[in-house]
Order: structure tokens, then sequence, then C-alpha cells
């Protein structure tokens, strides 16, 4: 410890959560939008983990310019989701953010900047069930009620709280 700063070993005895930052997509008919990634099995939503230094927000237009190659910005938040430590991840925080109604031509017209997504489509939630971990299917649940009503979805692990 610092005599300099006395709270500099209280504060590097803070925990670190991993802090993720999605975007749902959706057509008229509620679809939801799948990304199909390069580098694992499971679909997701578009979005990613937080960078050091960067909001949740920023990293959610970050990873759709990224993924997507798009440069437009989020609407309001839908869902936190605080997920436990499963092995191999830590415990962490996940935000949901509204992007919108998209058109099938759209989505049909997206391309892939960065190699890192493969595929991306409309996918209805039963299908979705199929193609993500229950983990997030669970969460576009909640982010799909919730963006009718008008709320927020407060979630742990996947399952609305409040």
């Amino acid at each position: 410890m610092s005599p300099l700063d006395p709270g500099a070993e209280y504060v590097a005895r803070l925990a670190r959560k991993r802090v993720v930052a999605g975007v749902l997509f959706r057509s008229e008919d509620g679809r939801v939008l799948l990304v199909e990634p390069s580098y694992k099995s499971n679909w997701e939503i578009p979005g990613g983990s937080v960078e050091a230094e960067e909001s949740p927000w920023d990293g959610a237009v970050r990873e759709l310019r990224e993924e997507l190659g798009w440069t437009r910005g989020i609407g309001r938040l839908l869902v936190v989701d605080h997920v436990r430590a499963s092995e191999p991840r830590t415990e962490g925080i996940v935000f949901v953010f509204d992007g919108g109604v998209l058109s099938d031509a759209e989505v049909d017209g997206l391309t892939f900047p960065d190699g890192e997504i493969l595929s991306a489509g409309f996918y209805s939630v039963e299908e979705a069930r199929g193609l993500v971990r229950p983990l997030l299917a669970d969460r576009i649940s909640v982010a799909l009620e919730v963006v009718q009503d008008g709320t927020t979805g407060l979630c742990e692990h996947g399952k609305r709280v409040g």
C-alpha cells in the first residue's frame, strides 16, 4: 500500500466483472436477428465484450461497426442480466439494447467486414432456441416482452426478476 494512496489496496481487491453488450434487432413480424460467429457453434445477437474504459453502449455500437459494418446508434436499454460464474467464464453483467425493426432487405444486404460473422438472419423465438445458448434464449424472450411494454427487464442468469 502506498503511503500516498491509502485506498489503493482496497481498490485492488474490488470485484471485477465481465461486461457484455448486445443489440436486439427485430423484423416487423417479431423475429429476431441472429448472427453466426466463425469462432463458435452457437449463434448470438450482434454484440460482444465491452473493452476496458468503454461504456456498454459504446461497446454495443463498436461491435455493430466491427461485426456488421454499421455505423448506427442504438435504442433504449431493454435488459440487464447478472450472470453467475460458470467455467470457463467469470461472473458478468449483460446489457441488451434495442436496435429497432429491420427489413428483410436490410438483413439480406449485410456484409461481415472482419470475418468474425459468417451469416445473419431473422429467426422466430422457437427457432432461436435451437441456435443460441439457453441463457441467451431466455434473455431474448425477456427483451421481446419489455420492448412491447416500455420497461427494462432485470434478470438473474436469464430469468426475469424485475
